[in-house]
């Protein structure tokens, strides 16, 4: 599973195939990550990766940033700092802060949705050309603004 030498922390260097089993992550993610540069290079024994144990710590990082909405671009910011360097907090609060409002809006946005689709859910319409659901613009992407209309079913003829 690792071979001889030790990584950074003291801890035996790993194959791609453990880290890859430590982390939960493919091979290839783990290789493209060093790629674009969110993995430093891992030194070579026989010509085979070997990493340092913190590889485990440092894509843990990664997927949680992931799951947290990070792009990979902001994720390399944080990474840029040593994860001991109080910089690298301060550029943690710097990307939250800036990708906060970026969230509270999709969370807007999808609670719109939701009230959309449980009044979809409950129509009693006979067709859509009479269903209110499609005379305001109530979703996002046309006016946020307004209301959804009120829908309990079969509603007046739209006028054409």
């Amino acid at each position: 599973m690792s071979s001889t030498g030790a990584g950074a922390d003291g801890g035996p260097w790993l194959t791609i195939g453990a880290v890859a089993a430590l982390t939960g992550r493919r091979a290839s993610a783990i290789r493209y990550y060093e790629q674009i540069g969110l993995l430093p290079e891992p030194v070579r024994a026989g010509g085979r990766r070997r990493y340092d144990p913190a590889t485990v710590r440092t894509l843990a990082v990664i997927e949680t940033a992931q799951r947290a909405g990070l792009a990979l671009d902001e994720i390399r910011l944080l990474l840029a700092a040593s994860p001991a360097d109080p910089a690298a907090v301060e550029r943690l609060r710097e990307v939250a802060s800036r990708k906060l409002p970026e969230v509270v809006a999709q969370i807007e946005r999808a609670e719109l949705v939701r009230g959309w689709l449980e009044l979809a859910a409950r129509c009693e319409c006979p067709d859509l050309d009479r269903c209110p659901l499609f005379d305001e613009p109530a979703l996002p992407g046309a006016d946020a603004g307004k209301p959804t209309p009120p829908h309990a079913g079969p509603s007046r003829p739209r006028g054409r």
